[in-house]
């Protein structure tokens, strides 16, 4: 996603110069650029497109998938791509509908801002695409380039009204040794406890080989059953799938849970070429992983969840236990890192 660039200023570089944070206007949209030269990698965000990260490349060749050509498209016509962000809730809510702390709250659709699914769920928040985040730290920080990017979604009226939770988010992407780490912090301005349905949905690609040549690593013991609209009916069955197991003939669009855990505490999700690796590290608050890799396409998604779809009336039903909250002034932390390898 290459294009003119209209405007910059001088990049903020470490002493040996191996980390910078660059500003640019591309097509007229703001876009920071962190760079690892010694790896030869690189990261576009756009804070005023949903704080995407929207490009990252090693060596020219794309770790994240996009369907344009320019960051000009993609403004013009948002779709998809990158490393979305979805908040406050991650994945489908099953209908008009949603409980928190026993009280039941109907979304106000007149508002323009819930996005449905084929099947008219409304699905992945309300931040996707937001102008709404405003950038708070931009630079190099112990050995690494960072950008730091805050929203108080207690300040907007139209959120409030279909999340009455006041609270406040913070993002920061740290660019270190070829890997990309994502830290996304929630803090509980709110007088009760604040529920955290939190998840990324980032498009992965690989440059060496077809996607029916790639194999996946799932490294989880359980697979949730799905209704037809794609939302979890409480029964969980074992992971059926061989490891690694390869894509040629397979559909994957998947909740999994119980995932296995290296011994720091991360689970590691992989996808694998002929030489191209990019495993997604998954911090220990990231309980769920939503693995998506439809067929004809380019791409597969590991998406870091702290919930299941549809968590909010899953956990208000009784049967789903692992919906994570924060008490009143208090804050939700964790990571998740993009590590790729034979590039």
């Amino acid at each position: 996603m290459r294009t003119a660039l209209l405007a910059l200023t001088l990049p903020l570089m470490s002493p040996a110069a191996t980390y910078s944070v660059q500003k640019l206007t591309v097509d007229s949209v703001e876009v920071y650029v962190l760079r690892d030269e010694a790896n030869a990698t690189e990261v576009r965000v756009a804070p005023s497109l949903g704080n995407n990260s929207y490009e990252m490349t090693v060596k020219g060749k794309r770790v994240f998938w996009s369907p344009y050509k320019t960051l000009g498209e993609f403004a013009a016509k948002p779709a998809h791509l990158g490393n979305p962000f979805l908040w406050p809730w991650a994945n489908r809510v099953d209908g008009a509908s949603y409980y928190v702390n026993g009280r039941k709250y109907t979304f106000n659709y007149d508002l323009g801002n819930i996005r449905q699914s084929p099947a008219n769920a409304p699905i992945h928040g309300l931040l996707v695409y937001s102008k709404l985040w405003k950038v708070t730290r931009a630079g190099v920080v112990k050995d690494s380039a960072v950008l730091t990017s805050r929203l108080e979604f207690w300040r907007y009226p139209e959120l409030m009204a279909q999340f009455p939770f006041a609270h406040s988010v913070e993002m920061t992407y740290r660019l270190k040794s070829g890997a990309l780490e994502v830290e996304t912090a929630v803090e509980n301005l709110s007088a009760e406890a604040l529920p955290i349905s939190l998840g990324f949905h980032p498009y992965f690609q690989l440059n060496d080989s077809p996607r029916d040549e790639w194999r996946v690593h799932l490294p989880a013991k359980e697979r949730h059953s799905l209704s037809s609209r794609l939302v979890p009916t409480g029964e969980r069955l074992a992971n059926p799938f061989p490891d690694p197991v390869s894509l040629q003939g397979q559909v994957l669009d998947d909740v999994f849970d119980s995932l296995v855990r290296d011994a720091d505490g991360f689970s590691r999700f992989w996808v694998q070429g002929k030489a191209e690796k990019i495993t997604v590290e998954y911090g220990p608050k990231y309980t769920v992983a939503v693995v998506y890799a439809p067929a004809g396409r380019g791409f597969i998604c590991f998406e870091p969840m702290s919930a299941i779809t549809n968590a909010f009336n899953s956990a208000h039903a009784g049967w789903y236990k692992g919906l994570q909250s924060i008490a009143p002034g208090a804050t939700w932390r964790e990571v998740f890192r993009v590590v790729p390898s034979g590039f």
